[in-house]
């Protein structure tokens, strides 16, 4: 598959680090650096713009090293680019660590991940069918 892309940053396009990686690197494309308090939320902007396929969506996900060693987080988990959404590529992120993060101008700051999608219909109905699960969860079958 083939997606169009401008780069209006400083950066290289994303890509792929290994043969078997499912998303590519994003870069911070920044003027100054951000540092992010913790707690804090910011918007980091990439300098791509994406014309998507229908039936497609890019997601915007965390890189685990910086969740893991910095508690560099995305607030609403995966970020969805719609096929027809036509703006910059921006990230939101969010400080889950007691320490300052400081994102510096070409940082490696999350993944773009392309997914097709499915469409569905939903149908209104007065009951489901049942199952063994039914309405357990949340730790329903132990931890």
């Amino acid at each position: 598959m083939k997606i169009k892309i401008i780069n209006k940053g400083k950066h290289k396009l994303p890509k792929y680090q290994t043969s078997g990686s499912s998303g590519m690197d994003l870069y911070a494309n920044l003027d100054e650096d951000i540092i992010l308090k913790s707690l804090e939320r910011t918007l980091v902007p990439t300098g791509l713009f994406l014309e998507i396929p229908e039936g497609y969506e890019g997601q915007v996900r965390a890189r685990s090293g910086l969740a893991l060693k910095k508690g560099l987080s995305l607030p609403n988990g995966i970020g969805t680019i719609d096929a027809d959404y036509r703006g910059e590529l921006k990230v939101i992120f969010v400080n889950l660590g007691k320490d300052d993060i400081v994102i510096k101008d070409g940082d490696r700051i999350a993944q773009l991940v392309i997914m097709k999608i499915e469409k569905c219909q939903l149908i209104e109905v007065q009951d489901l069918s049942d199952t063994e699960r039914n309405k357990g969860g949340f730790g329903h079958t132990g931890l």
